[in-house]
This record gives C-alpha cells, structure tokens and sequence, in this order.
C-alpha cells in the first residue's frame, strides 16, 4: 500500500512536481482522482471536501489532507527520510523558498496556464487553437525564460549544487514547454534552460516522471 495518495491527473505539472519529490525522497505513492476506491471529480462537493479552493493536487497521509503544491512538497520533505530537498542553511533554503514561490505564481501562470493549456487544450471556435492568445503570452513566457537562463549560468540546478524543492516545481512545466510545438521555439534561445531539463530528464525521478502526458480528450 502507497504511504501517500496525490489527488490529480498525472498529467499537471504540479502534481508531477509533487511526485518528483516522492521518487527524489523514494516515497511509495499513488497517483489518481480516486479517493477511498471511489473516484472524486475535479469541482464537485467531494472534492472541495479536500480542498475548498477547488484545484489539483491534494495529498493524501493516512488521516491528513493537505493542498497546495508547495506545502505539499515542503510537507514530504520534512515527514518522510531520504536526501534533503532543502538545504540546511538559512540562506540558500530561502532561496529555494524564493524559487518556489515565484515558480508555483508567476511562471506556471506564464507558461502553463496562460500559453500551454492554449496549445493542448485549445478553447477557439471548432477546437482550434486561438493563435491571437498564444501570441500575446509568448512575451512573458520568453521573460520568465530569460531569467531563468539567467540563474542557470554555470550551474546544474536552480538553487545550490544539488536537486532541491525548487527543481521538482520547475521542471514539468519546462518539460512541457520545451516538448510541445510551437512553444519547443521559445526554448532555442535559452540553452541553459535546455541543457537543465535535459539533465532533469535523464535523472531517474526524471525518467519515471517526466513521461509523455495521455490527456484526456
């Protein structure tokens, strides 16, 4: 039996942050919009039962329910053994803090929900993919990207010398950008954001996680 549940598809890139963290930590966990044997749907009373906010994904230990991403993550951090996701000393864990926070807000705004979420679940006329919307978030996209490329210089992870709470929020939404045409575009001009998740990629957490998605349709 899995020490954890997520509650959400495992296709969300915060719910793939949150099970980055259960194979970092080697946390046995399940992934899934079940609950109990029974399946609980996105919005409905049962669902805002876990979390009234009514977004995905929701951690299920034992008795304890708990949401938002980032707590989640800090929460499997501290509960659970294996290699340290935060670092020890005050100042470089505040910048994992800084990373996550800015991450969890203003890039997955940026890149997942303003730009991706047009690309694969496209809300124009007849389904089509309203290209007016897509060109209009590019910018900030390209933004978010030039900072991150930024922080990249000369290192292998975000924050410190190795994976940390930080990485785990990064990288599926870079995953995805970077794996779905025409956003792959916006990723050739930052090449160590590229070289990052490719060594994000090629981490065993990384292999087991960073999957091609199967969307609902």
């Amino acid at each position: 039996m899995a020490s954890v549940h997520i509650v959400g598809p495992a296709f969300s890139n915060f719910v793939r942050s949150v099970m980055l963290v259960c194979h970092e930590k080697g946390i046995e966990h399940s992934v899934g919009m079940e609950v109990e044997g029974r399946r609980v749907e996105l919005h409905s009373p049962e669902f805002k039962a876990l979390n009234p906010f009514d977004k995905i994904p929701v951690l299920i230990h034992g008795e304890r329910r708990l949401y938002e991403s980032v707590a989640i993550c800090r929460y499997l951090e501290g509960a659970f053994d294996g290699p340290d996701l935060l670092p020890r000393d005050d100042w470089t864990r505040a910048q994992v803090d800084q990373w996550c926070a800015a991450l969890a807000t203003q890039a997955d705004q940026a890149i997942v929900r303003r730009y991706l979420l047009e690309l694969v679940f496209p809300k124009g006329p007849n389904g089509e993919v309203r290209e007016d919307r897509v060109r209009e978030a590019a910018p900030e996209v390209a933004r978010i990207l030039t900072i991150l490329e930024h922080q990249l210089a000369g290192r292998d992870f975000l924050v410190g010398d190795g994976f940390t709470l930080a990485d785990a929020l990064a990288a599926p939404m870079l995953d995805y950008l970077e794996a779905t045409p025409p956003a792959g575009s916006l990723m050739e001009a930052a090449p160590n954001a590229r070289a990052y998740v490719e060594r994000l990629r090629s981490r065993p957490s990384g292999k087991a996680v960073l999957v091609a998605p199967v969307f609902p349709r």
